[in-house]
């Protein structure tokens, strides 16, 4: 690695993330969503029949689906035009299936990657690697030790054919299918990359597992699909991040995230999210949880134009229970739109959400979520505690909350804080030899504390980092 690179690595967070490469593609699709442009990423990716078809039910259901337009407060949609997307950019790299080492990828991808510190995480000795560019994943490798014990850890283009089986039964049916809502459905059509996490009955990777999703090029759409077996017993935890250089057009990323947890299994699912400020990012993330299943969301959005994003767990079986975290920053011109839904099916569930969110410079935030808890799920409990911080008269934060509660032998809490940040803590910090802007970094760290203290040490510097970036209006 050059010294420019580990110089950019180790003082320079906005020029990692804010650098952009001339885009060489092996194959480009039309803009646009039509059958021809489905046909043409199936057939790139050779996949079998039964795949394509399920594509072009999708593309049936976005035909035939509106945008949501008629929520309250809902973010603006109207300058997304998706016939101006392209939905499908494969990079131009020699092995389809990803490269076995970094030497072998091109040199303007390694660079990418070197300078959003990738193959640092993986000397650090996380149990997997994977890096997706454009619509591709060009890089994924698994330690041994987990392969050895039954860990499955690939791009989903190569699960769909060494996994055939265990693809056809999971990806889009009962978790995340394209019939329920108008993005799963894009979504469903024109998918490409993502992750592929397989975990045996009672193992737990000890390590976690990586992803990195980067969009490079102007004017695209990322559609990246994530696929989480967690078998009876087992633990993993799955980390992903994800980033955009800005241009003067529109980019869309419209994700994917199935996760299927089994009886007494643990899954964590950590993302940070640093897109750039002319990026959509519109997401279905599910989990169905069994009988004793513990699923843990812990998220991080900014940079984007607009964000619409409520990681959703299904609550099956008896003592199951999620937990989701989140934190939010929008500044000048963007609406931040996140939350959670949870349904409680079954009794003596438990469900947590806990929502920061922090709005400057005329930005706007929302919590927006759904607890719902249905008849004979007794002695369930749900605790939703949101959590808003402003900069200014001109930035907003909203809260809207909605709960379904359909049996009376339960616990339900929520909870409400909005709130600017205050002139006498920051004199106070003043009085400690702090200036004024390290002394709001300071109140806005010990805020979003809760969130960094769930991620690995290397994330929650680098989150801090972005916030820090952001309240000084670096980015985008």
């Amino acid at each position: 690695m050059s010294s420019d690179q580990d110089h950019l690595k180790e003082t320079d967070t906005e020029e990692r993330f804010a650098f952009k490469k001339e885009e060489q593609a092996a194959v480009r699709s039309d803009k646009g969503l039509t059958e021809e442009v489905v046909r043409l990423i199936s057939e790139d990716k050779d996949e079998p029949e039964w795949m394509l078809e399920r594509r072009l039910r999708a593309l049936e259901h976005y035909q035939n689906m509106p945008l949501p337009t008629d929520w309250p407060g809902q973010p603006d949609l109207t300058e997304l035009d998706i016939e101006e997307i392209v939905p499908y950019i494969r990079p131009d790299v020699d092995k389809r299936e990803g490269a076995d080492s970094w030497d072998d990828l091109p040199e303007d991808i390694q660079d990418t990657f070197e300078k959003l510190g990738i193959p640092e995480a993986e000397r650090k000795a996380l149990s997997g690697v994977g890096a997706q560019y454009e619509s591709e994943v060009v890089y994924q490798n698994m330690q041994e030790q987990w392969e050895e014990k039954g860990v499955v850890f690939c791009n989903m283009d190569e699960a769909v054919q060494e996994h055939e089986d265990l693809v056809k039964e999971y990806f889009m049916t009962s978790c995340v299918p394209p019939s329920d809502n108008k993005f799963a459905a894009l979504h469903g059509a024109v998918w490409s990359g993502g992750s592929f996490v397989y975990v045996p009955e009672d193992v737990t990777v000890e390590m976690p597992v990586q992803a990195y999703f980067r969009m490079n090029s102007e004017g695209m759409g990322q559609f990246e699909h994530t696929l989480i077996i967690a078998e009876e017993g087992s633990e993993v935890h799955y980390i992903e991040g994800c980033s955009a250089p800005k241009y003067g057009s529109h980019n869309l990323h419209s994700g994917g995230v199935e996760v299927f947890v089994g009886e007494d299994a643990h899954v964590q699912y950590s993302t940070v999210q640093n897109w750039s400020k002319n990026t959509y990012n519109l997401n279905t993330k599910r989990a169905l949880v069994e009988a004793g299943g513990r699923m843990e969301w812990v998220s991080g959005s900014m940079g984007s134009k607009a964000t619409m994003l409520y990681p959703c767990s299904v609550l099956k079986g008896r003592g199951a229970s999620t937990n989701n975290i989140t934190i939010a920053f929008a500044g000048e011109g963007q609406n931040i739109d996140t939350g959670a839904k949870v349904y409680h099916n079954a009794p003596k569930t438990n469900s947590t959400i806990e929502s920061k969110s922090i709005s400057k410079d005329g930005g706007r935030t929302n919590y927006r979520g759904l607890v719902h808890i249905s008849d004979g799920a007794v002695d369930s409990s749900t605790s939703v505690e949101c959590d808003a911080l402003m900069f200014d008269n001109e930035s907003t934060s909203d809260t809207m909350p909605y709960m379904e509660i359909n049996e009376d032998r339960v616990d339900v809490a929520h909870e409400a804080t909005v709130g600017k940040i205050g002139d006498e803590d920051v004199f106070y910090l003043q009085s400690r030899g702090l200036d004024d802007d390290d002394a709001k970094q300071m109140i806005v760290s010990g805020f979003i504390e809760p969130i960094t203290e769930e991620l690995p040490i290397e994330y929650a510097v680098e989150l801090n980092r972005l916030i820090e970036l952001e309240m000084e209006g670096s980015l985008g």
